[in-house]
C-alpha cells in the first residue's frame, strides 16, 4: 500500500521593482501554476526568481498600475484561506478603484454589521495586497487603520488611485 502524505507543489518567485518615492523598494510575487498565491511589499530580495507565466502577468499589470494606465486585475489568483476569508477577499475585489469602504460596509456587502470584527481579520490575513485591494478599506471615521503593509504604504496607494 501506497501512502501519499504530501504533493510537491512548485512555487515560483518573482520580484518587482517598485516606483521612486514608494515606501518599500519591491513587490515580492509567489504563484503555482493556478495563480498568485501572494503579494508582499519588501526591503530586499530574499529568495531566488523561478519565473512563470503567471508572476510574469502580474509583473506586467503592476507596472500598468503603478504608471497609472490599470484600474483592475486579471491575473489569476490562488490564495490559501478560510471559506470566510475567501468570502471577503472575492468582496475586496468588488472595491471600484479609487473608492473606499469602512468595514461596516463590507461587513454588509457580506451579510451583516456583526461581521466587523471578522472582516478586519480577513483583511489582516489577506496575502495578496494591493491585487486584492484590502487598502481600500478605512475606519467608520474615515481614518486610515490596520494595513498589515504599514499604513504608509496604504496611504500611498489611496493617493495613487486618486490621481
Amino acid at each position: 500500500m501506497t501512502y501519499i502524505f504530501s504533493r510537491e507543489v512548485v512555487m515560483y518567485h518573482q520580484y518587482f521593482e517598485t516606483p521612486k518615492g514608494f515606501p518599500k523598494p519591491y513587490v515580492h510575487i509567489t504563484a503555482d501554476d493556478k495563480g498568485v498565491t501572494s503579494l508582499y511589499f519588501v526591503d530586499e530580495k530574499t529568495a531566488p526568481e523561478v519565473k512563470n507565466d503567471i508572476t510574469k502577468q502580474c509583473v506586467k499589470e503592476l507596472r500598468g498600475y503603478f504608471a497609472g494606465k490599470r484600474t483592475e486585475f486579471s491575473v489569476p489568483l490562488n490564495p490559501e484561506g478560510t471559506e470566510f476569508q475567501q468570502r471577503v477577499w472575492l468582496q475586496l475585489c468588488k472595491i471600484p478603484f479609487g473608492e473606499v469602504w469602512s468595514y461596516k460596509q463590507l461587513s454588509l456587502a457580506l451579510g451583516s454589521a456583526n461581521y466587523c470584527r471578522a472582516v478586519g481579520m480577513a483583511n489582516s490575513r489577506n496575502p495578496i495586497s494591493l491585487i486584492v485591494p484590502c487598502h481600500r478599506v478605512i475606519g467608520h471615521d474615515g481614518k486610515l487603520v490596520g494595513y498589515t503593509g504599514g499604513l504608509n504604504i496604504k496611504s500611498w496607494l489611496l493617493e495613487h488611485e486618486k490621481a
